[in-house]
């Protein structure tokens, strides 16, 4: 199994995590844990987020970088960290009891 495999395996079985999705520098998911659909969305929406997020803080101080953000609506929590080549997209059940 390679280094990619474990980590997604140890981080679906952190309580309550509901899928993973690596998302390329173009936005475009190249590895996932939910279906074809979701994915899709998921990467397509929440790369344009981190673009902006990170527009913002270099906005506000042009020597600083985004490296991480999270998002936490009443269903789920997204956890997104950006890196120079791709982003890890990790979405979670921030209520779950298991």
């Amino acid at each position: 199994m390679s280094d990619i495999e474990e980590t997604l395996k140890r981080i679906s079985s952190h309580k309550g995590v509901q899928g993973i999705v690596i998302i390329n520098a173009e936005g475009i998911p190249i590895r996932s844990t939910m279906d074809s659909n979701v994915t899709t969305q998921y990467a397509a929406n929440l790369s344009q987020l981190a673009q902006k997020s990170r527009s913002v803080v270099r906005d506000l101080d042009p020597q600083n970088d985004l490296t991480f953000l999270r998002v936490r609506t009443k269903k789920h929590e997204l956890m997104i960290a950006p890196e120079k080549d791709f982003m890890l997209v990790v979405i979670q059940n921030p209520n779950s009891e298991a």
